[in-house]
């Protein structure tokens, strides 16, 4: 996978890094995976805008991924590699030996015409779905589960990937992309490999007309609004705004947001890098 710098023939395309979507074989999604994708831009049932900065963007419908990876022991080959415009990773469709179609996050590595399997007679090869209790220390793998047959929930987006680092009774301590370390129990499935289009973070959108295709309207900073709409704001000239904080009141760059009671706190090793 690589990125396509474009040439600067117009303002917009001057600083323009786009992926070159060259290992994409299809332009057209499997329709019977598709459902829509309602826009809701930013308000609630009532009408009243809950989110800011959200609205507009391009009509897109989903495509329903299995995150789950539990179709044991049914060997399964890859039909095509696809773009998805709800991830930022690329998807794999796959067609099982019994005929059924599923879409999966696409491992880097996964080409046309390759095997995956899932369960516990599945191989440490790419693409295929283990326990935690089955795959060898030091793998690199993605897609990991939290709670047993939930789906996954870890190493999900473009280029991330962790590290099985132990196993102890009933736990195993995995390194995730953030630099935490944590325990998962061994019954939680992970895949084998690192998760598709690594370049992803050196694409560039060039205008801010690209974000208004994704639904993103633009997004005004406190410091400048009025004291009525925002802790930060008012002032005479170009004021500080005073101590960095959300429209809420609630600090930011450095406060700590974790409920240091919150269930999961020990499972967690060691925490994220800053």
């Amino acid at each position: 996978m690589a990125v396509r710098k474009i040439k600067p023939v117009t303002p917009g395309q001057r600083h323009k890094i786009i992926s070159a979507f060259d290992n994409i074989t299809s332009a057209a999604p499997e329709k019977s995976l598709l459902m829509p994708l309602k826009k809701s831009g930013g308000r609630n049932v009532n009408g009243h805008r809950t989110m800011r900065y959200i609205g507009g963007g391009h009509k897109k419908m989903y495509r329903v991924i299995d995150f789950h990876r539990n179709k044991d022991d049914v060997q399964a080959t890859v039909k095509t590699i696809e773009y998805d415009p709800n991830r930022s990773s690329r998807i794999a469709l796959v067609v099982y030996e019994d005929g059924e179609k599923r879409y999966i996050i696409a491992p880097a590595g996964l080409t046309v015409g390759s095997h995956i399997l899932s369960g516990k007679n599945a191989a440490p090869e790419i693409g295929n779905t283990m326990f935690l209790s089955d795959i060898p220390l030091g793998t690199i793998v993605h897609n990991i589960e939290l709670k047993p047959g939930k789906g996954a929930a870890l190493a999900r987006s473009a280029g991330t990937y962790a590290q099985l680092s132990a196993r102890e009774g009933k736990y195993a301590t995995i390194k995730l992309p953030s630099g935490e370390t944590r325990m998962v129990l061994t019954e939680c499935r992970a895949t084998i490999g690192t998760v598709s289009n690594a370049d992803h973070n050196l694409e560039k959108s060039g205008k801010a007309g690209r974000s208004r295709w994704q639904g993103r309207r633009p997004r005004v900073r406190g410091v400048v609004m009025n004291p009525v709409d925002h802790p930060m704001g008012g002032g005479e000239g170009r004021a500080s705004g005073g101590h960095p904080r959300s429209r809420k009141g609630m600090p930011a760059k450095g406060f700590k947001t974790r409920d240091r009671k919150k269930y999961s706190a020990k499972h967690i090793i060691e925490r994220r890098k800053k």
